[in-house]
């Protein structure tokens, strides 16, 4: 479901030593005491969408047989070396660029060593020292219906973007009480973006990995499916009264969803005041996420820099990118010259458009930016050839009825497969007040519930007599029968009251299943009324 309407829907609420947090509170500065103030760092990481490993050759594909790619390198078999895969280079380029940062004209790889069953090297290939690009800038909107009474914008600084390699997967088999390792995963290619902790609440946290989401899935540089493990987002948490030294932090790892996201760093500022308002202190640890209980779990201390030792890559030599003058053609080195000369419109630059083009509100344009199939709708409705539709109703079908459609059902939007083509049919049908919002409604259940193989909406208002009743002849006839049936209504109107036409103009809808034109019923009302 749609991140927005999620939101909205659900109100999270959770417990700490038995104390009850309402989310829409605790997500509220305003609701917090106000000598508390909650400091927050993102840290990203984004799966470059590649079909080989950042080092090797081997395929990456999520849901393949355990072991079924990996290379030699992969599993550090003696002899073996990598070779830096330059498709994601460029994507990592790419990336930073959309994001504002400075590309490092050379880069370079180093050795973080920890010691887990998963990693065979007993180190990772990362670019802790001398990163791909620095000091970028990430705005946003900040929007939650619901919770946040306005859209404003936030900005939080990117302190460097770095390309490394992932780990494998241990996988614990209980009942046999063995622990065994899946190299799937180990080398897949991945971007490192690290935020300063410029963020202050949840949904801010939220709202930025929206929007990250947004602009690598244009950029095309990750597909940040997050069920797949394409995104996976840390976050470092801590509070401190006003006018003080920050506090301690923890890191909250395993957060699978935006709306985890919120859920999570809420949860875990309101057990970090709870703890200090107790006489408590809190510790430097790193904590998971437990989606299930909804609550942070201690997992381990906090590891420091010292603790990885980190080393030069020996069998990597110096990254070096082209930021700056012409490039040759067929250069070997990456350009970053040229990649940016291909970047797409990013979201705020689409947000601005739909204001500026269509007279749309900021609110509206964010909502729908801020879903891609929302979006992929929108455009599709508006641009078919040879037709001319209202971007306002096109929006406001969009906002208002199908998004309340699929909270109804509980569905998100990636799972309804109701086609782009049926849903300008019914905007149609709206524009030519063939059919009422009621009705839209109507058609729509119904349309969600054939799915994409059913009936048009043509078909389907035909077929089940879904349609407004717009012959004057008829509706005056209504309007005569409820007139000559509610005598004593007819009184009060005449005596001043006004607000019987529209008691007398419910009858009506009533009567007819809300398929009568109700702007032609109250004129008519009205005109009768006074003979």
């Amino acid at each position: 479901m749609s991140w927005n309407v999620l939101f909205r829907r659900n109100l999270f609420i959770f417990n700490v030593r038995h104390r009850s947090f309402a989310t829409k509170k605790a997500a509220n500065p305003v609701a917090r005491p106000n000598r508390w103030r909650s400091v927050i760092g993102l840290e990203v990481h984004a799966q470059i969408q590649s079909e080989s490993k950042l080092f090797s050759g081997a395929e990456v594909s999520f849901g393949a047989p355990i072991n079924a790619c990996v290379a030699l390198v992969d599993a550090s078999i003696p002899g073996t070396l990598p070779v830096l895969n330059r498709r994601c280079v460029e994507l990592g380029v790419r990336t930073a660029l959309a994001l504002g940062c400075e590309v490092a004209p050379v880069s370079a790889f180093d050795r973080k060593h920890y010691f887990y069953a998963d990693l065979p090297a007993g180190y990772q290939i990362t670019q802790q020292r001398a990163p791909l690009a620095r000091g970028g800038l990430l705005t946003f909107p900040v929007f939650v219906p619901g919770v946040t009474k306005k859209p404003y914008y936030k900005s939080a600084r990117l302190h460097q973007l770095q390309l490394e390699q992932d780990s494998g997967k241990s996988l614990h088999d209980p009942v046999e009480r063995k622990s065994l390792v899946d190299l799937n995963r180990a080398g897949v290619p991945l971007m490192e973006l690290v935020f300063e902790p410029d963020l202050e609440t949840g949904e801010e946290a939220a709202a930025l990995v929206k929007e990250l989401i947004l602009i690598l899935t244009r950029l095309g540089s990750c597909s940040c499916r997050m069920e797949e493990g394409a995104l996976r987002v840390d976050a470092n948490i801590s509070v401190h009264q006003e006018n003080t030294p920050l506090g301690t932090r923890t890191e909250v790892k395993n957060i699978g969803s935006v709306r985890a996201v919120a859920q999570a760093i809420e949860y875990e500022i309101a057990r970090q005041i709870d703890v200090l308002d107790g006489g408590g202190r809190i510790f430097n640890e790193t904590r998971n996420w437990d989606a299930v209980e909804r609550k942070t779990i201690a997992m381990r201390d906090k590891e420091v820099v010292q603790d990885y030792r980190f080393m030069p890559e020996p069998n990597l030599p110096p990254l070096h990118v082209h930021v700056e003058g012409d490039c040759c053609e067929g250069d070997d080195v990456v350009s970053a010259v040229k990649i940016r000369t291909d970047l797409p419109e990013l979201p705020e630059e689409t947000r601005k458009s739909i204001v500026e083009t269509h007279h749309l509100t900021p609110e509206m344009a964010i909502i729908l930016v801020n879903d891609i199939t929302l979006h992929s709708h929108f455009r599709s409705i508006l641009d078919e050839p040879g037709k001319t539709r209202s971007p306002k109703v096109v929006a406001n079908f969009l906002i208002n009825e199908l998004l309340t459609i699929l909270n109804k059902n509980k569905l998100d939007l990636e799972e309804c497969h109701i086609p782009s083509s049926h849903l300008a049919e019914i905007v149609d049908m709206l524009e030519t007040n063939r059919i009422n919002q009621y009705l839209a409604r109507l058609i729509l259940q119904e349309a969600l519930e054939q799915g994409a193989s059913g009936q048009s909406p043509a078909q389907i208002a035909a077929d089940r007599d879904w349609l407004m009743i717009t012959d004057e002849a008829k509706i005056e006839q209504l309007c005569r029968d409820v007139i000559q049936r509610n005598p004593k209504v007819v009184e009060k109107y005449r005596s001043g009251k006004d607000k019987m036409l529209y008691a007398l103009a419910g009858d009506i809808a009533k009567l007819t299943e809300q398929k009568a034109d109700m702007a032609r019923t109250v004129e008519l009302l009205k005109r009768l009324l006074k003979k």
